[in-house]
């Protein structure tokens, strides 16, 4: 799915922000030079990028049928490090792209620096492509600090408990999803259940530190950058507080000591290796292919999360300025992003949709899954959708701070290194990134 680029997989570019700041704008040029619409019945050819899985293969098909004069060749790429680097590679050297190119969340940031290489969508676009399609904070975070939206979102990732009942009930711990919520009504809470969990059984109550850092960070009204790009981490109260209540939790035995998205990590899901975790919309799928169907049954997932809501994942549509065809590219991004087609991709592949009218439907209002013991998850991260107050700004190099630095700080705590000198690690790390 379109969300699993989280994976921890974000790297460390060899294509730097600066080099991006000297390279040559392609295509068009800019907002105020954008090239006239086809006529009527002109064959035009379109490329859309993606990676993973947006769920598009059957609509591509459809809308071409809607649209006989549209040719769409469909850029997929398995994995979302290749793609990313690829895209920013080209972006750099001005041309490649393609007229509709996907932006993973956790590279926006990047992009959104580079705002001029593509156009504004409230420009180009159709008029009912409109901010009240999306969530509000959906939105929001596809507009650059000056207001112009760079991208139609796609998914979301709302954040929701996954727990082990089995686990739980064999320590003497509520199981059910109703008794639970008081364990995971704020992250005092959450990590105070872990201790006691961590001394009845000797195990661990969470898979990896930086995974719940991480989605502690993103709840925060500011995060590592504020508006003016200005590193906030040794200012940041909430960053400070995440940090000392994570490191005090793997201090206590709470943390599995696991690299997200490792090979023991996801060898973890199956051997027991921990009780709870953090879990976006999209992890539901993650923990049944790593999980096996020998565990199915034992998973459960709680609206119930630490500190109200939170989102971890999702992607936007863009229309660069080097498409020849921007119109009828942001055309095509507006229909994908439409409710009807996200619900589409949605039953396809289990991308949560973002748009308002998708999340009220009953087609996705009535989805269960077995794996999680019938659960109603359509109706449980949709209300998890809307608990998340507002999108936190992204700074450049956000992604690359939590990915590259904050993650590898965690896991020195974890290996044995002590939390203040963790602590000056990222510190140093962050400073080094946000030059």
């Amino acid at each position: 799915m379109a969300t699993t680029f989280r994976k921890g997989l974000v790297l460390a570019l060899g294509i730097t922000i600066t080099a991006l700041s000297v390279a040559a704008c392609g295509g068009g040029g800019g907002d105020g030079d954008v090239p006239a619409a086809a006529a009527p019945g002109e064959h035009v050819e379109l490329t859309l990028a993606t990676f993973t899985e947006f769920g598009y293969e059957e609509l591509i098909p459809e809308y071409e049928r809607l649209h006989p004069n549209i040719k769409i060749t469909h850029r997929k790429t398995g994995q979302g490090g290749p793609y990313a680097q690829d895209m920013m590679t080209k972006l750099a050297a001005g041309s490649g792209l393609a007229d509709v190119q996907a932006v993973e969340e956790g590279h926006l940031s990047d992009i959104l620096s580079k705002s001029s290489k593509f156009y504004d969508l409230t420009t180009i676009g159709p008029a009912d492509a409109s901010a009240d399609r999306w969530l509000p904070w959906k939105y929001d975070a596809g507009k650059d600090k000056n207001g112009k939206l760079i991208g139609y979102g796609t998914d979301i990732g709302p954040d929701a408990m996954c727990y082990r009942k089995d686990l739980l009930q064999a320590a003497g711990m509520p199981t059910d999803p109703a008794s639970v919520k008081t364990m995971f009504a704020t992250w005092d809470s959450y990590f105070a259940a872990g201790a006691e969990y961590a001394q009845k059984t000797g195990k661990a109550w969470f898979d990896s530190a930086a995974q719940n850092f991480n989605a502690m960070v993103n709840q925060l009204p500011v995060g590592y950058l504020d508006k003016s790009d200005k590193l906030t981490v040794e200012s940041n109260q909430g960053i400070k507080d995440a940090w000392q209540k994570v490191t005090g939790a793997v201090a206590k035995g709470e943390s599995a000591k696991l690299t997200a998205f490792s090979n023991e990590w996801n060898s973890g899901f199956r051997q027991s290796a921990f009780a709870t975790k953090v879990c976006p919309a999209w992890m539901l799928g993650v923990i049944k292919e790593q999980a096996g169907p020998e565990n199915a049954g034992k998973w459960a997932v709680t609206d119930a999360f630490p500190g109200g809501g939170g989102n971890w994942g999702g992607s936007y549509l863009t229309v660069p300025t080097q498409s020849k065809h921007p119109r009828e590219a942001a055309a095509l991004a507006a229909w994908l992003t439409a409710p009807e087609q996200q619900l589409k991709a949605f039953q396809a592949k289990g991308n949560f949709p973002s748009q308002v009218k998708a999340l009220s439907s009953p087609e996705l209002l009535s989805q269960t899954d077995a794996y999680f013991g019938g659960a109603k998850i359509g109706e449980l991260f949709a209300e998890q959708a809307k608990k998340v107050a507002q999108a936190q700004y992204k700074g450049p190099n956000d992604g690359q701070i939590q990915e590259n630095v904050t993650a590898p700080a965690l896991q020195a705590v974890e290996q044995g290194k002590s939390a203040a000198d963790g602590w000056q690690q990222l510190v140093d790390g962050a400073k080094k990134l946000a030059r």
